[in-house]
């Protein structure tokens, strides 16, 4: 049986863990009920190098042989459909589900072939069975009051791998366990597969139900949703459509990639050309809801293994004349002042985690965008801003 150790090049390792699975199974599904038995998160396959797994935010390597090229080939070339190996062929990569039986369970995997210095690479995230509440992921309050909105957008930023698609699964879930809505989630691919409450909920896989992202999302707004996921702002095409529907009555869910909540006003105009700034700088201040930046950071605790520190800033007049006028450099003092109404800092949500002693403070300080601030925070000194606005 093969075991998860820290890195290692011990030759004497096992070739291939002895784990039973259905008859005509694929051999790499042995990797990925390795995943699920030690409670990991990712699966990493790399030539010359033995499978590595993600355990509590930490790679280890299985104790096996390093993969050969021709072993890689043979191990994920086989989960592909047709679609996926043309999209491969054309893209040098291809992202696709893949489903893999456990101890008489269906688990779901979120798979990323790619092409790296002429060999063939591959992560796969697990998907989560269950999806956590606000309370199980240590979200602060204010999220039931962004899931509460008629109509606008709330966006989640960060990097990939820092929790924005368990933390939208959990706001959509909380609107489903409380009101009778028809929730419509476009996604690539599906990542959490939720079980209806009180809410209608369609969920629709690019590249399976639909060719891709703009054209699920122009017939979204024909298929009366009150609300909508759209997994992914990556192009102007999506932004617009989703800002449309946003302003024609639908809550809009998405996530982008944005390392804090006020440069994504800026990774957003990126997407679209410098003459439509202006304009589009109007729309955001008036139909964004909310952006909430979010990194995962590991804990000093057994359970839970990560927690998110979240940055979140709300549209409030003061947030939205700024965004209009172009001021953006004043967003980060704006969310000081706008605690009062539930807005907070990066440094705001390590304090609360350090506090109540689920990180450690060298992994405050290593991610803190201000270590100076979060210090003075630390020992009661309030911070305020700095009197720019």
């Amino acid at each position: 049986m093969a075991t998860a150790t820290e890195a290692t090049t011990d030759s004497s390792d096992p070739a291939m863990p002895s784990v039973t699975g259905p008859a005509g199974d694929l051999e790499v599904n042995k990797l990925f009920r390795q995943l699920i038995k030690f409670e990991g998160s990712d699966l990493h396959l790399k030539v010359g190098k033995p499978p590595i797994l993600r355990i509590k935010g930490t790679l280890r390597e299985l104790q096996m042989d390093i993969l050969t090229k021709e072993k890689m080939e043979q191990l994920c070339f086989a989960m592909m459909d047709d679609r996926a190996k043309r999209i491969f062929d054309v893209d040098g990569g291809a992202d696709f589900a893949h489903i893999v039986e456990y101890e008489g369970e269906d688990w779901r995997f979120r798979v990323n072939l790619f092409i790296q210095m002429g060999h063939v690479g591959m992560v796969s995230r697990k998907v989560e069975r269950f999806i956590p509440n606000f309370a199980g992921l240590n979200l602060p309050p204010i999220m039931e009051k962004l899931c509460q909105y008629d109509q606008g957008m709330v966006l989640l930023a960060g990097v990939t791998g820092s929790g924005k698609s368990t933390t939208i699964a959990s706001m959509l879930d909380w609107i489903n366990e409380r009101k009778r809505k028809h929730i419509l989630t476009i996604e690539d691919p599906i990542e959490f597969v939720y079980t209806e409450n009180k809410s209608l909920i369609n969920q629709r896989e690019v590249g399976i139900d639909v060719k891709d992202f703009e054209i699920a999302m122009k017939h979204a707004v024909r298929q009366d949703p009150d609300i909508m996921l759209v997994g992914e702002m990556r192009d102007k095409e999506t932004f617009s459509t989703a800002m449309h529907a946003a302003e024609t009555g639908h809550l809009v869910f998405g996530t982008i990639h944005a390392s804090t909540a006020p440069s994504t006003i800026g990774r957003i105009l990126d997407l679209f050309p410098q003459d439509m700034h202006t304009a589009l700088r109007s729309s955001m201040g008036f139909n964004l809801n909310a952006i909430v930046a979010q990194k995962l950071l590991p804990t000093i605790r057994e359970n839970p293994k990560r927690v998110p520190t979240v940055e979140i800033m709300t549209m409030n007049p003061t947030i939205r004349k700024l965004v209009i006028e172009e001021m953006d450099e004043k967003l980060p003092d704006a969310i000081i002042i706008g605690r009062q109404e539930g807005m907070q800092t990066f440094n705001d949500s390590l304090k609360y985690f350090i506090d109540h002693e689920f990180i450690s403070r060298a992994t405050a300080f290593e991610v803190s965008p201000n270590v100076e601030q979060l210090k003075m925070i630390l020992k009661g000194i309030e911070v305020k801003s700095r009197g720019i606005l």
